[in-house]
C-alpha cells in the first residue's frame, strides 16, 4: 500500500533534481502544497506573477538548470503570462506548476477554478496540462522537468487540483535525457565544401549560441573561416565576443536595412538565430540576390518556418566541432573591424551615451548585465561590448517587465552582482521586483533611465507618421524614492558632473551588499530605434 502523498512525492522528486528555490505567489488553491515545508527548501516571493515568473527564469539562466515556478489558479497563470511568452521566445527552462480547484467543483465552475487550464498558457509553452487522476502528479511533473530541458529548452505547464496534495502517489525517479544531436554528416560535408568555396562568408549568431554554451566553438569557426560575424535582431543573449575583430554589429529587425548588411556576403550561415526577426514591415525581401542562406538549430519548427535557405536541424555545439574540423585555413583576408564611437561629450546634461561610456569603463568582465531599455539599446550595444558567455540578459520578445526580476534570478544563481539597465517604462512593469530583491539581498545595480516616457514608442510613432502618440508621457516619479520604500537602497543623477563617482558607488558594492538602484535623469538629443537615429 502506497504510503507517499504526492505532496512528498513531488518534494522529493525537486530535491533529486535541484529544484529547491521556488518561485512564486501563493493563493488559496496552492497551500496544500506548502504543508510542512522542508527547510532546505527556499520560497522566493514575488509580489506579481509575472515577477515570479521573472525571477525563475533569470535563476534558471543562471543555474543552467530548470527552475519551478508556483501560481495561483486561472487568475495567476493571466497575470503571468506576459513573462511566460517571454521564457517560451528566449527558451528558458521552467517548470510551471498552478494551482487549480477541488476536483469535485470543477463540473460547477468555482470560484478561482479554470475551465481549460491545458488551453489556458498555449502556445507560449511546449506542453500544458491537468493530470486526469492525483497519483498522475509526481510523473506528469518529472515529464514536465525532462521536456522542458530537452532543446529547444522552455516552459512546461501542469495545472494540479488543490484536494491533489495529499492523495497517495507513488515517487518518481529523475532519469537522463541526453539531449545533444548532430546533423547528418553529409549535410554538414556539403556545408563545409559552400564555405571552402566561398569569396565572403559571415556568421550571424543567435540566442541558442549562449543557450547551448557554444561561444567558443563559434568563434572558433569564425576564426577558420576568417568571416565577419553578425548577432541576430533583438536578441535576447550574448553569442559572440563583441570587442573581437571579426564582430562586425548587430542586426535590425526590419527587412531591407537587414538584408542590405548581409548583401556583401555570398555565404551567410545563421547559428542559433532565428534570422528574420522583423518589429516593423517595409515590403523588403529577406536576403539581397547573390547572398545564400544556410541555417543551424535545434528547433525543427524554427527551421520551418524560415523562408529561404537551407536548415540543418541539429544541437549547435558537436555539429559546430564537426564543421571546423572539416574545414581548411582560407585564402581570404578578413573583414575590417567595426569602426568604435566617438566618445560622449564629459559636460551638460546626462545622455545615454555618456552613462555608458562611464558604465563600460567600470563594468568588471565577468558580470552579466541585463537590459531592458527599448529606448537606448542600440546605443547600449555600440558602447557596451560584451565578451563572456552569458554575459548579456534581454527580452527577445518584447513583452516588457522582464528585466528588474530577471536580473533578481541571475543575481541569487550564484550570488555574484549584477548589473541591470532599465528604462523608466520598463520598470513600472515589475518595480514590485525590488521588494523580492532588498528581502533576499540580492546583489543586483540597477541603473534606471529616466527619459519621461515610453521613448522607443515616440520614436516608432514618428517613423510611422503618428505623432503625438497618446499615453507615452510618464514624467514626475520619483524612482530612488520608491526604491527605498521597498527596502532598496537608491540614488538620484542629473547631472553630468556627478556620474562618474555615483556610478562608481553603485557598480562597487560588495557581493553581500544587497541590492541598489541608481535613478539617472536622461535627455535625449536624439531617440533611437532599431539602427536608425530619428530627430
Amino acid at each position: 500500500m502506497t504510503t507517499t502523498t504526492v505532496r512528498e512525492a513531488v518534494v522529493r522528486f525537486l530535491r533529486d533534481t535541484g529544484m529547491t528555490t521556488v518561485f512564486g505567489n501563493p493563493g488559496s488553491t496552492e497551500l496544500r502544497m506548502f504543508r510542512d515545508w522542508p527547510d532546505d527548501f527556499t520560497y522566493v516571493l514575488g509580489l506579481q506573477e509575472s515577477v515570479a515568473v521573472g525571477m525563475a527564469a533569470g535563476h534558471a539562466l543562471g543555474t543552467r538548470r530548470a527552475a519551478f515556478v508556483s501560481l495561483h489558479s486561472a487568475g495567476g497563470v493571466g497575470h503571468a503570462l506576459g513573462a511566460v511568452f517571454n521564457a517560451f521566445r528566449d527558451r528558458v527552462p521552467l517548470v510551471i506548476v498552478a494551482g487549480q480547484q477541488t476536483r469535485s467543483l470543477l463540473q460547477l465552475r468555482p470560484f478561482l477554478g479554470a475551465d481549460e487550464p491545458a488551453l489556458f498558457p498555449r502556445p507560449y509553452v511546449k506542453s500544458a496540462r491537468q493530470p486526469e487522476r492525483a497519483e498522475d502528479v509526481p510523473a506528469a511533473l518529472a515529464e514536465a522537468h525532462r521536456l522542458a530541458m530537452t532543446p529547444p529548452r522552455g516552459p512546461v505547464f501542469v495545472s494540479v487540483p488543490e484536494d491533489d496534495w495529499d492523495r497517495p502517489a507513488e515517487p518518481v525517479t529523475p532519469r537522463t535525457v541526453h539531449s545533444q544531436f548532430t546533423a547528418d554528416e553529409d549535410a554538414l560535408a556539403a556545408l563545409a565544401a559552400r564555405l571552402e568555396t566561398c569569396a565572403r562568408p559571415a556568421l550571424v549568431v543567435g540566442p541558442g549560441v549562449d543557450d547551448e554554451d557554444a561561444l567558443e566553438p563559434v568563434r572558433a569557426l569564425a576564426e577558420r573561416l576568417r568571416a565577419g560575424v553578425w548577432i541576430s535582431p533583438l536578441s535576447g543573449r550574448s553569442g559572440f565576443p563583441e570587442s573581437h575583430p571579426l564582430f562586425q554589429g548587430f542586426l535590425p529587425p526590419v527587412a531591407r536595412p537587414l538584408a542590405a548588411r548581409l548583401a556583401p556576403y555570398d555565404v551567410v550561415v545563421a547559428l542559433g538565430a532565428p534570422l528574420f526577426t522583423y518589429h516593423v514591415a517595409d515590403g523588403g525581401p529577406p536576403l539581397a540576390p547573390g547572398t545564400e542562406l544556410f541555417h543551424l538549430d535545434c528547433d525543427p519548427a524554427q527551421a520551418a518556418w524560415l523562408p529561404t535557405g537551407t536548415s540543418i536541424v541539429t544541437t549547435l555545439r558537436p555539429a559546430l566541432a564537426r564543421l571546423t574540423g572539416l574545414l581548411r585555413d582560407p585564402d581570404r583576408a578578413p573583414p575590417p573591424p567595426r569602426p568604435a564611437p566617438p566618445p560622449a561629450p564629459a559636460d551638460g546634461p546626462v545622455t545615454p551615451d555618456l552613462l555608458f561610456d562611464l558604465l563600460h569603463t567600470r563594468l568588471p568582465r565577468d558580470r552579466v548585465l541585463v537590459e531592458e531599455a527599448p529606448s537606448h539599446r542600440d546605443t547600449l550595444h555600440a558602447r557596451v561590448p560584451i565578451a563572456s558567455s552569458g554575459g548579456f540578459l534581454t527580452t527577445g520578445s518584447g513583452a516588457l517587465g522582464w528585466g528588474l526580476p530577471l536580473a533578481v534570478g541571475r543575481a541569487l544563481a550564484d550570488r555574484r552582482r549584477v548589473v541591470c539597465v532599465v528604462g523608466d517604462g520598463s520598470a513600472l512593469y515589475s518595480v514590485q521586483a525590488l521588494w523580492t530583491a532588498a528581502r533576499h539581498t540580492a546583489p543586483v545595480t540597477y541603473v534606471l533611465l529616466d527619459n519621461g516616457g515610453y521613448s522607443a514608442v515616440r520614436a516608432l510613432g514618428r517613423r510611422i507618421g503618428v505623432a503625438p502618440v497618446p499615453g507615452a508621457d510618464i514624467a514626475g516619479i520619483d524612482f530612488a524614492a520608491l526604491a527605498a520604500s521597498f527596502g532598496c537602497a537608491a540614488a538620484r543623477v542629473e547631472h553630468s558632473g556627478e556620474l562618474p563617482a555615483a556610478l562608481d558607488h553603485a557598480l562597487g558594492r560588495g557581493d553581500d551588499a544587497g541590492p541598489f538602484l541608481l535613478h539617472v535623469v536622461v535627455t535625449d538629443s536624439t531617440d533611437t530605434l532599431h539602427g536608425t537615429r530619428t530627430g
